[in-house]
């Protein structure tokens, strides 16, 4: 029988080549978040944005990365060099990366073609992601097991295969950070994906240039010795404490930082903004957590004793998350930082990054430093490495699929983020048991005994110190701090995807908060804007039977409907399912009591998921959804969203959308303007001011040019059957159509000079989030508003009838007219 040195799988003369390994490892990491990032992107613009489709995504992508850890390690072909097994990986996931981005589109059509909603919809969803994402995440998922052969099972290969695993995860950093702040804010899904293929051709050059100067030493890899080593694997007990429970703890370790990131990530999310650049800022200090954790526990593992030090970073990572839940909760929501001040989006990029290092990182470093300690302790000379670190890879990948899930889909719905967090901490400790509990029968060892005991017995001290998130928080999410005080919170409530709040204002309006945004309050201006959205389509509308509504809201926009005789049929889709009965609740007097009226259907599903699914057609579609710089509302003002709109029309009918004008600039405002006029070139631009200034928008559009005759309009409000509709307007300070049609704006005759230049927002870029999320800061509605009035001419073809009601809308009109003069 050979001994343990001559069956090693490895290479000893290539030691001094290690550091450029790191270096290739790294620009893996790199190009794997990019595409991470681009993927999720593509396939949500599909699926929707729902947790469930998001987790469908996150199974997706996880499962192939276990797949590929767990299953092509056990392809060992003879003689092969695991440096050109690599090389042929990152080529491999080049090609199939560039696949998925031309195959996407061909995808997302047999998709819409075919899907349906339940069980069968499900299950198209995860048939795509799996077609998508699949074979490039299985090789992903192989990289780090198939390399591992090249390394020596030492303590110090070991330790090295543990930086490997940093570098990998501090190169994701850096590609979060480049794809989130630069490629997809400059340029598009399809240029990052190309940067991320060259990166991956660059790393395999560079690997087959480091096989070519370092043969492998194949030593015990002929046949019969394959063989023998495969015995001794089978043969080898794999039912002792030094195996199973360690794969269990790394489980649960896996678990517990999923779960934990899907809690943070949405309670910081809330905190911070809900921009494309606060989630690529939480995600990149996860990963940073990780990367140091990763390398001081591959340091470590040639000083310590490898379970024992993973017992205790399971014990410190109780501590860890109930630090991130004490600061998520009882700290940072009361910083005295009014991020309003900030003078550009750079000081507020830092000051975020500063809060997520202190509240994240410390817990980060734990789960990062467990992956390369488990690894210690599992690891044995007589092992195929490859084996050995695609086992445990995939035990950690695995409890990060289950942890995600769970929480997101069941946990955070059923008994909110305080006790899910609570349930990660209790996690946690079951992990240091797992470990150290073997240790002690072991070594029998009083002293670890005894502490492991104390520390139990604290466990349920330290849950009682996690707190829930403050009903402000909910509310007012970056702007918490200075708000606390100056509201009631009534209700709160966490849903599978948004929470919400009920907040009651000093001067008695209610609103409706979600996921740190008010989306809709009874002030009258809200009021105004909200009935706006349906009143202006359904009075132009020749006869609107039928209606789509996106987004649920506090119901007003929706229930302006029901005040109409002649619509049959309301349908409203909101992506979250609590807010109606919550709105309702609250909101009752105001919205008609929209849920509950029989002619009303809500669809649970993303908007932009049922526009492109439904078969349906409508006469009126309006969309008040939340505001434009929160991650994944650019859907919702793409070009490709808005012709699926139009296409979803009757003849004759009508498009509203809601648009803001505050906390945008005016590059985020023209971007809303050109790609809507670019598929809607008769639309029009209807104001809703606040103490005369500019607040925000109603952009109306139809496939024929508008004509609207305001005597016949007017004669329909006087009818008896039209009574509910007058006074509806009557409510929101429109006492006639002439008041209604004042709020008149322009149309893209009169914008197009002042929008030359301005950039199409497209599914392949969703450049409006990185516009918005750039000049969230910005207090610039009047500005804006003003602008666009110096270019807005005479309305001479927009409205007619008799001089009675005529010439006193033009004249309101008038007053504001810049003649048509450009500044």
């Amino acid at each position: 029988m050979m001994n343990e040195s001559e069956i090693r799988l490895s290479n000893s003369g290539g030691s001094s080549f290690l550091p450029l390994l790191l270096i290739l490892f790294t620009a893996s990491g790199f190009s794997a978040l990019i595409y991470e990032i681009v993927w999720y992107q593509l396939l949500q613009l599909a699926m929707g944005s729902t947790a469930i489709s998001l987790g469908i995504l996150l199974a997706t992508f996880m499962g192939g990365l276990c797949l590929g850890s767990i299953g092509l390690p056990r392809f060992r072909p003879a003689l092969q060099s695991p440096l050109r097994l690599y090389a042929l990986l990152e080529l491999g996931i080049a090609f199939c990366s560039i696949a998925v981005l031309f195959g996407i589109p061909y995808i997302d059509r047999i998709y819409i073609a075919g899907t349906g909603y339940g069980l069968p919809g499900m299950l198209l969803r995860a048939l795509m992601c799996a077609v998508c994402l699949l074979p490039p995440t299985v090789l992903m998922g192989a990289s780090l097991p198939v390399i591992a052969r090249w390394i020596e099972s030492t303590p110090r290969g070991i330790s090295w295969l543990g930086l490997l695993y940093s570098g990998n995860t501090a190169g994701a950093v850096f590609g979060c950070l480049f794809a989130g702040f630069y490629l997809l804010r400059i340029y598009s899904v399809s240029t990052a994906t190309y940067v991320a293929a060259a990166i991956n051709v660059l790393i395999a050059t560079g690997a087959l240039w480091l096989a070519a100067r370092v043969p492998f030493q194949a030593g015990a890899q002929t046949a019969g010795e394959m063989r023998l080593l495969d015995k001794q694997n089978r043969e080898r007990p794999r039912g002792t404490a030094a195996h199973w429970t360690i794969h269990a703890a790394i489980a649960l370790s896996g678990a517990t930082a999923l779960g934990a990131e899907v809690i943070w990530t949405r309670l910081m999310g809330m905190m911070l903004g809900s921009t494309v650049y606060v989630f690529s800022i939480i995600l990149a200090v996860f990963l940073i957590g990780l990367a140091i954790g990763g390398t001081g526990g591959s340091l470590l593992l040639r000083l310590v004793r490898p379970r024992l030090a993973l017992g205790w970073c399971q014990i410190f990572l109780c501590l860890g998350i109930a630090w991130t839940a004490y600061m998520i909760a009882r700290s940072l929501p009361y910083w005295p930082i009014n991020t309003l001040l900030s003078p550009g989006p750079w000081y507020t990029f830092q000051l975020d990054l500063v809060r997520c290092l202190w509240t994240i990182l410390p817990a980060t470093i734990l789960w990062g430093a467990s992956f390369p300690l488990a690894l210690g302790a599992v690891a044995s000379a007589v092992e195929d490495q490859g084996r050995v670190v695609g086992g445990l890879y995939a035990a950690n990948t695995f409890g990060g699929i289950i942890g995600a899930l769970s929480i997101s889909l069941v946990l955070i719905p059923w008994i909110g983020t305080q006790q899910s967090q609570r349930l990660l901490l209790v996690l946690s400790a079951i992990s240091a048991l797992f470990v150290l509990a073997p240790y002690v029968r072991e070594y029998r060892s009083f002293q670890v005994a005894s502490f492991l005991g104390a520390f139990l017995v604290s466990v349920g001290a330290l849950t009682s110190t996690i707190k829930p998130i403050p009903g402000e928080v909910i509310a007012y999410g970056r702007q918490s701090a200075m708000k606390v005080g100056t509201s009631d919170i009534l209700f709160t409530a966490e849903g599978r995807n948004s929470s919400v709040a009920i907040s009651r204002w000093s001067d008695g309006a209610v609103g409706i908060d979600v996921n740190g945004h008010v989306e809709a309050t009874t002030e009258p201006y809200d009021m105004a804007l909200q009935r706006m959205i349906g009143h202006l389509p359904a009075l132009l509308h020749s006869h609107p039977q039928s209606i789509l509504g996106i987004g649920f809201g506090a119901g007003v926009s929706a229930g302006t409907f029901t005040t109409y005789p002649s619509i049959q049929k309301i349908t409203v889709c909101e992506i979250e399912p609590i807010i109606p009965p919550i709105s309702t609740r609250y909101f009752r007097s105001q919205d008609y009591d929209v849920m509950n009226n029989p002619r009303t259907r809500i669809v649970y599903d993303d908007a932009r998921h049922y526009v492109q699914t439904t078969k349906e057609k409508f006469d009126i579609i309006a969309s008040d959804p939340l505001d434009v710089f929160v991650k994944g509302t650019a859907a919702l003002y793409s070009k490709e969203y808005f012709e699926a709109v139009k296409n979803h029309l009757n003849a004759g009918g009508m498009f509203t959308l809601y648009v803001p004008l505050y906390e945008s600039d005016v590059k985020t405002v023209k971007s809303e303007f050109a790609t809507f006029f670019d598929v809607f070139p008769y639309g029009t631009i209807w104001a809703n001011t606040r103490q005369g200034q500019g607040y925000d928008m109603v952009f109306m559009g139809q496939v024929e040019p508008l004509k609207i005759n305001v005597d016949e309009i007017q004669q329909r409000l006087e009818q008896p059957d039209y009574a509910s509709v007058a006074q509806s307007m009557r409510e929101i300070g429109f006492s006639s159509a002439v008041d209604l049609f004042s709020t008149y704006s322009g149309q893209y005759s009169d914008l197009k000079p002042w929008l030359e230049g301005a950039e199409i927002t497209r599914d392949r870029d969703l450049r409006l989030q990185y516009l918005a999320g750039w000049g969230i800061n910005s207090q610039l509605a009047d500005v804006i508003y003003n602008q666009m009035l110096k270019y807005r001419r005479p309305p001479k073809d927009l409205f007619f009838g008799s001089s009675r009601y005529t010439q006193p809308l033009l004249s309101i009109l008038s007053a504001s007219f810049s003649g048509g003069t450009q500044p």
